[in-house]
């Protein structure tokens, strides 16, 4: 273990001891949380209500703290398994120790600091209220969605609203100024935090927070600077090695998606491991769990345009010689800093305020050994070999200043970004890296996943191209001119003494004009949208039984006369087909798919069925920049015809094909080629696959179901909730009754090719339906069916348990989920008895007669088990049965049913 640490864990152990004998209950408990749920919830008497989120609906898994933090470290216990920061997620990589947020300023004469976090002599200095109630009442997060219809006040999938101040000034909590030895002195501030986390493919690798920041004091806050801390301790889940040879650095630019030369201004600060390997002990290639990939700080709002910022990173240390952070010539004699011979470490709440306000942007870490007095650096540390190979590093992206007076607001938002790819060769650093020289490894690095992130959160924030308040202004663009010709303009002037003319009475003009280009919006309007684009709105969906009764809200299911298992699956598309993109503002609807799973778990799902609109996509030679490119969304076969004639066909016209245009308006010729969007199987009379059910219904007279149940009620479905057009269904057969199974229903869009925005696709894990292809007890009871019995015969040797059908998670009469996998092959076999009345005796006998199991079968009408029961093939003196003839009856209110089954051991 490195001294880094050791101090840490030691000056921890002091912590502790200290907050557990100070004698106040409600500090004791503060972190005794019972739960990990949606969050950690742990009421006190007075103390602090501390609470926790996890996003976990994207890539990122990322814990946030209603205390000022983010990430798991700063929290003294935690049970349950809350992610500090995994990508992706779920997973072992673990990409962060904590964050927290930093704010310092001048009050009247003093400097003063408050922080949520200060990540050495583990400083808490934000608390929330107490009580389990949300804020005012409380301290507790609130939790919204964009998937819940109902909350209209939701911005994403999954927002966290936390508010919490630094007003708190017991020791026992806040600890005290490790410099002067002071208590912690309030700046009086309110933070408001929310943080905001999507699924969909561009935005699943950031999590956006959103910070307003309120002075509730009396005085003044002035020359006020913020900052993001992050400690990242880049390692794989439970390991004690790993922390120690992280490297950080800044990206300032990056080249623009968009090509033509532009680049993009990035402002990220990063942190990531050395070398991808959680140890130089850890052999090549990368398997599944190396730590390929970075994290990152972007700051994305700010209170003012016209703010200086500072990026600064350090080392963590009790021994001064490895307690380092770059710093400035002279700086190290500057009066307002005091760091006590250390080079890296802002101790206290002066030395804090010092960094955060000195406007300097330090050299990235692998540059630690280079001599960069040149650039105006102290000399390079006797250490900077071993700093530069990675080390236990922080880093702190801060900005300001600015005042805040009594009572008012200021927001501040960035965005924790995660990112792919960016160790892509084991073997890179050993041979590429030196510390003396390292610009070889920094070029071999990849950041092109880490902007990429970067600009869709930019662009989440405050949409380009969008005039949000409606005052006329878009935000900014660049032009990308391909062709352009040179005109000269002659001016006639009414006096000969014009003092830019040639002649006396004429003045010549030129000037350059793009004939050829296109315009790429790049910034928004400055005022926040929180917005990106989405996918279609789950269609609304249920299961029917065969005969095609409408029941939206039962499930039937049916077992066929081969004792086989179907499930129909009807859904309606209205929503989904005819709502409006929010990002886009147009309805990018493509078509349907149909996922099987045996889980309820993302992972589990597979495609079994798939309809998509029959289009196109067209792509554009622009001999400007000599490539193809996509201007247009999809267009469906008829648009095509419309414009290239009758018979046209677009799938003759690929890349190597093209078709060649001419315009006559524009007296131009275009070169086009087209592909098929998404697979076109668009063929909706097909009742084995995805089909309509009125596939000759038109679309609806009027979208207004009120005025269509009045004037078109033909249209309608016969329940009248549901427009007979955009009814849908798919059988599911040679299904086995006794499996639970899992069928979802997603809608996806056909993205926005132009901007290499992917299709978007709800999840399906989000919108399904759990059943088993079996009759209600209702059914069984009014029309006498027959009991079922399989497997009949059963073997031991039949491979039930590898295919599923024995030995999986199954669920018991009450609607309980059963876990069987630790349990061995022996007890989780099955053999199954459907067709039951919901009340039943199923006894078991030998060829002889002798009583070998009984079993009572009670299940509430129409509880999941009702007409289902399972023999685990154990006698009633709890042996396993033997190979042999066995007879089983049925007995209820019903009648008796005698039937033999084999068992073939």
């Amino acid at each position: 273990m490195k001294l880094s640490r050791l101090a840490a864990v030691l000056a921890l152990a002091a912590f502790l001891f200290l907050y557990l004998t100070i004698g106040d209950s409600s500090a004791r408990a503060l972190y005794d949380a019972p739960q990990i749920g949606p969050g950690v919830r742990k009421p006190t008497q007075t103390g602090p209500y501390v609470d926790v989120g996890v996003h976990n609906v994207g890539k990122i898994g990322l814990t946030v703290v209603n205390a000022g933090h983010f990430g798991t470290g700063f929290l003294a216990a935690l049970p349950g398994e809350a992610p500090s920061c995994d990508y992706p997620y779920p997973g072992q990589q673990d990409y962060l120790f904590a964050g927290s947020f930093w704010i310092g300023a001048v009050v009247g004469r003093d400097t003063l600091v408050s922080v949520g976090a200060d990540g050495w002599f583990f400083t808490r200095e934000m608390w929330p209220d107490p009580g389990d109630l949300p804020p005012p009442a409380g301290g507790a997060i609130v939790r919204r969605s964009i998937s819940n219809p109902e909350d209209n006040e939701a911005i994403s999938e999954q927002d966290f609203i936390a508010v919490y101040t630094d007003t708190v000034t017991n020791t026992g909590l806040t600890g005290t100024d490790p410099r002067d030895g002071r208590a912690h002195q309030p700046l009086n501030i309110e933070v408001s935090q929310r943080s905001y986390a999507w699924s969909y493919a561009y935005a699943e690798d950031f999590v956006l927070f959103d910070y307003s920041i309120k002075n509730i004091g009396r005085r003044t806050l002035e020359k006020v600077y913020m900052g993001i801390y992050v400690d990242g301790d880049v390692r794989t889940k439970g390991s004690q090695e790993g922390f120690d040879d992280d490297i950080c650095g800044f990206k300032d630019t990056s080249v623009s998606m968009f090509g033509c030369g532009f680049v993009d201004t990035a402002n990220i600060a990063w942190i990531a491991d050395n070398d991808g390997r959680q140890s130089e002990n850890n052999p090549c290639p990368f398997t599944s769990t190396s730590l390929t990939a970075l994290t990152g700080s972007r700051v994305v709002r700010t209170p003012s345009d016209s703010l200086k910022y500072s990026f600064n990173w350090w080392i963590s240390n009790g021994t001064p010689s490895l307690d380092f952070g770059p710093r400035k010539a002279g700086t190290q004699e500057d009066p307002f800093r005091d760091f006590g011979g250390f080079l890296g470490t802002p101790e206290g709440d002066k030395n804090k305020y010092y960094i955060m306000r000195h406007e300097e942007f330090d050299y990235d870490q692998l540059f630690c050994a280079k001599d960069n007095t040149a650039d105006g650096w102290l000399t390079r540390p006797a250490l900077g070999s071993d700093f530069a190979n990675g080390y236990d590093t922080r880093y702190l992206f801060s900005f300001g200043p600015f005042n805040i007076d009594p009572g008012e607001v200021l927001p501040i938002s960035f965005a924790y970004i995660a990112a792919e790819n960016f160790h892509t060769d084991c073997n890179a650093f050993r041979q590429l890296f030196d510390p003396y020289d390292p610009q070889a490894y920094y070029d071999y690095l990849d950041f092109e996943d880490l902007s990429k992130n970067s600009v869709w959160a930019s662009w989440i924030y405050d949409n380009p191209g969008y005039d949000t308040d409606e005052d006329g202004y878009k935000g900014k663009y660049w032009v990308c001119g391909y062709d352009s010709q040179f005109i000269i303009d002659t001016i006639i002037t009414d006096s000969g003494t014009a003092k830019w003319s040639i002649y006396n009475d004429t003045i010549i003009d030129s000037s350059w004009v793009y004939t050829v280009a296109d315009t790429f919006w790049y910034e928004g309007d400055g005022v926040p949208d929180f917005r990106g684009a989405s996918p279609p709105p789950a269609p609304s969906l249920w299961v029917v039984d065969t005969s095609g009764d409408t029941l939206r809200s039962r499930v039937l299911p049916y077992v066929t006369e081969f004792d086989q298992g179907e499930l129909r699956v009807r859904w309606n598309g209205f929503r989904s087909e005819t709502e409006k993109d929010v990002f886009s503002n147009k309805v990018d609807f493509e078509g349907y798919r149909v996922w099987y799973s045996y889980t309820p778990s993302a992972t589990g799902f597979s495609i079994m069925a798939s309809y998509d609109i029959e289009d196109f996509t067209r792509y554009t030679w622009n001999p400007g920049r000599g490539l193809w490119e996509i201007k247009d969304t999809p267009f469906g076969i008829d648009s095509l015809k419309a414009l290239y004639g009758e018979g046209f066909d677009p799938l003759i016209h690929d890349r190597d094909h093209p078709f060649y245009y001419y315009d006559i308006d524009a007296d131009t010729t275009f070169v086009y080629y087209f592909i098929t969007q998404d697979w076109n199987q668009s063929n909706l009379r097909d009742t084995m696959a995805i089909h309509k059910i009125w596939p000759d219904e038109p679309p609806p007279s009027t979208t207004d179901l009120d005025s269509a149940r009045i004037h078109y009620p033909e249209q309608l479905t016969d329940d009248g909730l549901f427009f007979k057009h955009y009814e849908y269904e798919f059988v599911i057969r040679n299904l086995l009754p006794s499996q639970l199974h899992y069928v979802a229903v997603t809608a996806f869009d056909y993205g926005s090719p132009s901007s290499g925005l992917e299709s978007l696709e709800t999840p399906p894990q989000k919108n399904y339906i759990a059943e088993y292809p079996q009759h209600s007890a209702a059914d069984i009871e009014q029309e006498g069916l027959n009991v079922i019995v399989y497997p009949n015969p059963y073997r031991s040797d039949g491979q039930y348990r590898e295919f599923g059908f024995e030995g999986r998670d199954y669920i018991d009469n009450d609607g309980n989920l059963v876990f069987q996998e630790g349990f061995p092959p022996d007890r989780t076999r099955s053999i199954h008895f459907i067709n039951l009345p919901h009340k039943c005796t199923i006894r078991i006998f030998s060829i002889d007669g002798d009583l070998v199991r009984k079993i009572d079968h009670d299940v509430p009408e129409g509880y999941p088990q009702s007409s289902h029961e399972r023999w685990d093939l154990i006698t009633r003196n709890t042996q396993a049965v033997v190979s042999g003839i066995y007879y089983y009856s049925v007995e209820s209110d019903l009648g008796n049913q005698i039937g033999k089954l084999v068992i073939i051991m």
